[in-house]
């Protein structure tokens, strides 16, 4: 009786734990470039079927440019109001329309979203210059993730820190 008591414990014992059906833990966007919608202000990262997104109320075109000391980095606290950071996972391959269209197609379909709670998003601005050394061509911004923790609800995944990319402006 100890045997079976003990062998159905163990069943149960195994049987008991899910752990929740974890599909995500990470990404890696390192090999996408930065892209910006015409119309909108958001910057996203696309990697097959899934989509990075760093939404930034301030105008994505002028980070701190007024600054006179470069590079320059400024932090900007992820509140989920006027900063926010989204991993969305589809259902089928990602493209710009997905994103950028004024409606959004019906295909593909949204699976999973991970919203980041906290945190913040670090753009370093730099100045681009022409190959005379003098003449401003523009800025590069280089954006990475400190200290962020994603969560869909159920299950949660951290960075201590994430190099989104760069994305390259002109004057």
């Amino acid at each position: 009786m100890k045997k079976l008591l003990f062998l159905i414990s163990i069943v149960f014992m195994f049987n008991s734990c899910d752990d929740g059906d974890i599909t995500l833990e990470s990404f890696n966007f390192s090999s996408q470039s930065i892209q910006k919608c015409e119309s909108k202000t958001f910057l996203y990262k696309i990697n097959d079927k899934e989509m990075l997104i760093l939404d930034i109320s301030a105008d994505p075109y002028t980070y701190d440019t007024a600054e006179t000391v470069f590079p320059y980095t400024k932090s900007y606290a992820i509140d989920n109001s006027s900063v926010s950071v989204i991993y969305r996972l589809y259902n089928d391959t990602a493209t710009s329309l997905t994103i950028c269209s004024t409606i959004a197609p019906a295909s593909p379909t949204v699976t999973n979203e991970w919203e980041a709670l906290g945190g913040t998003i670090d753009v370093t601005t730099t100045q681009s210059f022409d190959t005379d050394g003098t003449t401003l061509l523009g800025y590069t911004y280089s954006f990475k993730l400190v200290n962020v923790n994603f969560s869909n609800g159920t299950n949660s995944f951290s960075f201590e820190e994430y190099l989104v990319g760069s994305y390259k402006t002109t004057i």
